[in-house]
């Protein structure tokens, strides 16, 4: 009855696993929720009232397919001004998040077996996107030991005469990781040489720590910026995930393509969210480095705290908010209920014995490893710890 599209793709497990602990929770369990991503910090309230000026305005009807001029003219400024980048108005369309400005992106240049290069780790909806689109996913696996970054030469040595692609997730959901200026240059040159298409998704550009410098891979050079589709949103970094703002920069012959699929989908984003995010974009930006600071110091927490762990390992990550420790070496063991051979087994004893969400490696096309969120309340993160290494002792390594 359904579409061979349909049965080729699955449900995203991080929502699969935060429907579980919803569930739970609302049969009265105290769940420490570590799986969800996004921000625990209420919208900055100059943004809110900017939405509630818009509502009592009346600004709430269609807006332009592609989104506001304002906005569109705000997100030109924050791209030359914070990226070096310059872009028209028309060389940018807004979108009901950044997932659906990659979803469109991906339409707009993938078809009929066309590949693009995905690093493992991945975010869960980069390969079901390019095969929605009729692509091919190649994975290629972003070691550990590399901390978890592809470099130029897998990038090389994965392209086909079908490659059209590379998806770069920059800083990286799940693992927080992140490319310096000197990584990007050196897939750059593969980028130019491969003649590939980039999208670079940078949704969490803002959230990086130990003094890191962000680079956008569409700086590098004009001949890069060309083939590049840069994608980002509000989401992460101004706490609006439920404000469903995303937007992409490219070429007006991209942006063309990106805007024809956008009007025969969910056309405009909100206008209401619109006008909140040009004052995300244009008002105050003190409240961004307060929740980086925060950001931070969970990060330093969570990670001193999971590596006193006999057994696991991690990488500190450079940016997001999320850590992917190596949990491996308690595979094969044993409790009094559950028998853990794998991360998603091992996501389920944490659950339910521990009431701890976290999202099994698996969803990211890395078995071995679990994802553990830190975009919730220090309070939730030291019980969460807590739990955590009563749940590890419980197994013998």
């Amino acid at each position: 009855m359904l579409s061979k599209r349909v049965n080729k793709i699955g449900i995203s497990h991080t929502m699969k696993v935060a429907q579980e602990a919803k569930e739970l929770q609302a049969k009265g369990e105290n769940v420490i929720d570590l799986s969800v991503g996004e921000p625990d910090f209420p919208t900055p309230q100059n943004i809110k009232n900017a939405a509630i000026r818009a509502i009592e305005n009346n600004f709430t009807k269609y807006t332009l397919n592609a989104g506001t001029i304002e906005l569109r003219k705000a997100i030109a400024e924050k791209l030359k001004k914070e990226n070096g980048l310059d872009y028209s108005p028309n060389e940018i369309i807004v979108s009901a998040g950044a997932k659906q400005s990659i979803y469109n992106a991906v339409q707009a240049l993938i078809y009929n077996d066309d590949e693009a290069i995905i690093a493992a780790p991945y975010w869960v909806s980069y390969p079901e996107i390019v095969t929605l689109a009729h692509g091919k996913p190649v994975i290629v696996n972003a070691s550990e030991e590399n901390g978890f970054k592809l470099t130029a030469q897998q990038i090389s040595e994965a392209v086909t005469p079908q490659t059209k692609l590379l998806i770069l997730c920059n800083p990286c959901n799940p693992t927080g990781a992140a490319y310096s200026k000197k990584e990007l240059e050196e897939i750059a040159e593969v980028v130019e040489e491969k003649k590939l298409f980039v999208i670079s998704d940078e949704i969490y550009e803002k959230l990086v720590y130990d003094d890191f410098k962000f680079v956008s891979f569409a700086s590098l050079s004009e001949k890069i910026k060309s083939r590049t589709i840069v994608v980002n949103g509000l989401s992460k970094a101004y706490s609006m995930t439920g404000w469903r703002i995303g937007y992409a920069a490219a070429s007006q012959e991209i942006i063309n393509a990106l805007n024809k699929i956008q009007s025969h989908s969910t056309s405009n984003a909100s206008s209401i969210s619109q006008a909140a995010a040009v004052e995300a974009l244009i008002g105050p930006q003190d409240s961004l480095e307060v929740m980086r600071k925060e950001f931070e110091r969970r990060r330093n927490f969570l990670y001193d705290s999971i590596t006193s762990i006999e057994g696991i390992k991690c990488h500190k990550p450079e940016g997001a908010f999320y850590l992917f420790p190596n949990v491996s070496e308690y595979f094969n063991k044993s409790t009094h209920v559950f028998k853990i051979t794998n991360s998603f087994d091992l996501a389920m004893y944490l659950l339910y014995e521990e009431k701890i969400a976290t999202v099994p490696g698996s969803a990211f096309g890395a078995e071995g490893y679990i994802r553990i969120s830190y975009s919730t309340s220090m309070e939730q993160l030291e019980e969460g710890a807590r739990r955590l290494k009563e749940a590890f002792k419980k197994m013998s390594v």
